[in-house]
């Protein structure tokens, strides 16, 4: 079994070990104490000299970028080793390619003599065990490439059931202390995805929620997490207008186990591919929600009207909305002061805007509120229609009946608690920095001062939550005062209209069309099969503006 080795002094070993997980499976006889046993035993009867002994425990052999075996590399290259042995050549490594690789050209080149003891291979004499190494190498293969199917089915089948098998759960969750294959509420970061999409809700965009929580500190996932970011940029450990819409997007958040949405290229490759979201596998009410369906649903629908929108400079209601009716593309929004010096801005035809010359499109020019008003005078009318007052005030009783108020003053109260708390531990990082001298006295008098006022005024936001909570107001009070609230602020905010409105059409005759997501009776001429009519007057360009 063993070769001889005539001229030892000349040598200076390397004895190289690999354990995988998937030879843990296999035996004893593959343990890492088994192979430095028969190496030790080997160098010992052939008097060899060993430079060093280069151990991968828990690395696959399809993969050679591991970190002793490069290690052994880098000493080749300084010439420090000039003999490899392996208890047997699986050892090495089990892709067929680069196997063959370091064995037929590159320890040759580098005058590598390289010893398999248990196949009887041994570059440095002319042996037929030589001849089929090739063959063992593909074997090898063989045998690599079966176990990660049969890896990658028992993976597949734990994610048809919903059993978590990724590395970390996304922020907001966390592995079950005692259950394998679960996630859990992170009571620690819940509260910052929460209101990120409570945030998303009120109409704020992504890139405006990712500022706010750099602003005050929110330490990323990335940070959270521990993650090594490897290549630090100037941006890293920071929020980002992506991961926020992403989050925004991951259905995880309602209970539902989102896995395969990247899968690898082969089992010897580390590089990952995009699957289309029909591949993926989604098994719905597998955890706790942080957020509830319709909550999704509509900040889906909010995030959605954006990917139209090229320009941030600016935000309107109308936003990603409202397009072209002759070219299909959307309004861009122009900012021109008026002869009052007031900022006021223009929807115009992006199409015009580019290829002004080539008559592919008209301008389109008009004000943005005109646009704006018209379309909420459409919806505040079409809900006005559809709500008649007494069906309105009934359903808003049984809302208030299924959902209670103390319910919404629970929450709201346990809001307000969290941002106390938060601004306490703010309040007491920077007396710490204080003493420390890391912050300035007049700094820290003017930051102390104003989140003092802050977390006061909250207190006493809080201590009014108390008393109602304390003192009920009645069912019809309470269905009232909803009525009310919803009539006047309803048609101005961008939750309802993203709702309600598929899409907008300006035309070049100052036209607006809306195309609702409900089909709505023809009652006039100017509805017709779900899309509705509302002319505009044309706009009249103040003295000294112009397209120019």
């Amino acid at each position: 079994m063993f070769q001889e080795i005539n001229d030892p002094a000349n040598y200076r070993a390397a004895l190289y070990i690999r354990l995988s997980k998937e030879d843990e499976s296999v035996g004893p006889s593959q343990s890492v104490t088994n192979q430095r046993s028969i190496l030790d035993e080997f160098v010992e009867k052939h008097h060899l000299q060993v430079y060093d002994t280069y151990v991968d425990d828990g690395w696959s052999g399809t993969n050679f970028d591991r970190p002793a075996f490069r290690r052994m590399i880098d000493d080749i290259e300084a010439k420090k080793v000039n003999m490899v042995i392996t208890k047997d050549l699986s050892r090495l490594g089990r892709d067929y390619i680069m196997t063959g690789h370091y064995m037929e050209r590159y320890f040759p080149e580098h005058r590598v003599r390289y010893i398999s003891l248990l196949d009887g291979i041994d570059t440095g004499v002319d042996s037929s065990a030589n001849d089929i190494t090739p063959f063992r190498a593909i074997m090898n293969d063989m045998y690599a490439k079966d176990i990660s199917k049969k890896i990658k089915s028992v993976k597949r089948d734990k994610q048809r059931k919903g059993e978590f098998i990724g590395g970390k759960p996304v922020y907001g969750y966390k592995m079950h202390p005692t259950e394998k294959n679960r996630i859990v509420i992170d009571e620690e970061a819940a509260p910052t995805v929460r209101r990120i999409f409570s945030m998303a809700l009120e109409g704020i965009s992504c890139r405006k929620i990712a500022a706010a929580l750099n602003e005050e500190g929110v330490p990323a996932p990335s940070v959270y997490c521990g993650w090594d970011a490897g290549h630090k940029g100037p941006y890293a450990g920071q929020w980002s207008s992506e991961r926020i819409s992403e989050m925004l997007r991951n259905e995880t958040y309602i209970g539902s186990m989102v896995q395969g949405r990247q899968v690898k290229i082969s089992y010897k490759s580390k590089k990952c591919l995009h699957q289309d979201r029909e591949n993926w596998v989604v098994v719905p009410h597998t955890h706790a929600p942080l957020v509830d369906e319709e909550t999704f649903r509509k900040v889906g629908l909010l995030v959605s009207s954006r990917r139209h929108t090229r320009c941030r400079t600016y935000d309107f209601l109308l936003k990603g909305l409202i397009f072209c009716h002759e070219c299909g593309y959307p309004l861009a929004v122009l900012n021109r002061p008026n002869a009052r010096g007031e900022d006021v801005l223009y929807f115009v035809c992006r199409t015009y805007q580019r290829f002004t010359k080539s008559g592919v499109c008209t301008t389109h020019y008009i004000k943005e509120k005109m646009v704006t008003d018209a379309v909420v005078a459409k919806v505040r009318e079409i809900c006005t229609d559809r709500l008649n007052s007494q069906v309105f005030l009934a359903m808003a009783e049984e809302a208030v009946e299924e959902t209670v108020l103390e319910n919404e003053i629970t929450a709201e109260m346990a809001v307000l608690q969290e941002k106390i708390t938060e601004l306490t531990k703010n309040l007491d990082r920077m007396y710490t920095d204080r003493l420390s001298g890391l912050l300035p006295e007049a700094d820290f008098r003017r930051i102390f001062t104003q989140l003092k006022d802050q977390r006061g005024r909250l207190g006493e936001r809080l201590q009014k939550l108390e008393q109602e909570q304390k003192y009920p107001v009645s069912q019809r009070d309470r269905a009232l005062e909803l009525t009310r609230r919803y009539r006047e602020t309803a048609c101005t905010g961008r939750e309802l209209l993203v709702s309600l409105i598929q899409r907008i059409e300006l035309t070049e005759n100052r036209e607006v069309l809306i195309q609702f997501r409900f089909a709505e009776p023809k009652k006039t001429d100017a509805i017709t099969n779900g899309v509705c009519y509302a002319s505009l007057p044309v706009a009249q360009l103040e003295p000294g503006n112009s397209l120019q």
